[in-house]
């Protein structure tokens, strides 16, 4: 095989969920453009109709659903729908969560074993919180560190099925979240946390949700079928770097 082949996506057929702005988007747009073809869900229909618009602009003919996570029975019947209306699911990008930032699978492996084609990507989004620790946000840090081990042990369960089951963990990524932590001060300073975020990043800048298309697509590409059970972090250096001597 060709080794850019190995990076194409044509023929499959990707769940992003929670893909109607910022991060899962950009994972989705990325797919296309590797060949894939996109389905995302989202909480409305006034959200799902604003993504599709965003879709289009960008060339992207994508399938919009509107399912709530939460709930199990939702999710299976958007699963069923999905292989009707567009195909068997390929790749699964858990991206969705709920306001507290705290990930809910909405999927299990099992659901997804049962409608994969003898082989399969999954791409859960973890966090540098997978390995770190920070004031204030113990019960994130804690389920994105859950969440890298439930990756490892799907990887150990169904690994033997073809199925890849990776992680990515961005690092602070400027998107409209995180608008408020960049903002300019009265006095044209930096915000104090920008400050801090710029101090620790070797990269010396906040990530973009570009700089996430590149891993995802390697992630869920033929070039990463021996890649399991790991987590790539794209956090410009950080948890690689101690931080400047004062």
């Amino acid at each position: 095989m060709d080794m850019m082949n190995k990076f194409s996506l044509e023929g499959k057929v990707a769940l992003v969920t929670g893909a109607s702005h910022g991060i899962g988007m950009a994972i989705a747009n990325a797919f296309a453009a590797a060949g894939a073809t996109i389905c995302f869900n989202c909480s409305s229909e006034g959200s799902k109709a604003r993504a599709l618009e965003a879709y289009k602009a960008n060339g992207v003919d994508a399938h919009g659903y509107v399912c709530d996570v939460c709930d199990e029975e939702a999710v299976k019947a958007l699963v069923a729908q999905i292989k009707e209306e567009v195909g068997i699911i390929d790749i699964l990008v858990n991206n969705a969560g709920i306001i507290k930032r705290i990930p809910m699978l909405e999927m299990s492996a099992e659901d997804f074993r049962q409608v994969e084609k003898g082989h399969g990507k999954i791409i859960n989004i973890c966090s540098m919180m997978s390995e770190l620790g920070r004031e204030t946000v113990s019960a994130y840090a804690a389920a994105k560190g859950g969440l890298k081990m439930l990756t490892r042990n799907i990887c150990s369960e169904y690994g033997e099925y073809n199925i890849q089951c990776n992680g990515i963990g961005p690092g602070y990524i400027a998107t409209s979240q995180t608008a408020p932590l960049r903002e300019r001060q009265p006095d044209g300073s930096r915000h104090p946390f920008d400050q801090f975020i710029i101090a620790k990043t070797p990269a010396a800048r906040w990530g973009e949700a570009e700089d996430l298309m590149g891993p995802a697509v390697f992630l869920a590409s033929d070039a990463s079928n021996f890649v399991n059970g790991h987590i790539l972090y794209v956090d410009g250096g950080i948890l690689a770097y101690i931080g400047k001597q004062p």
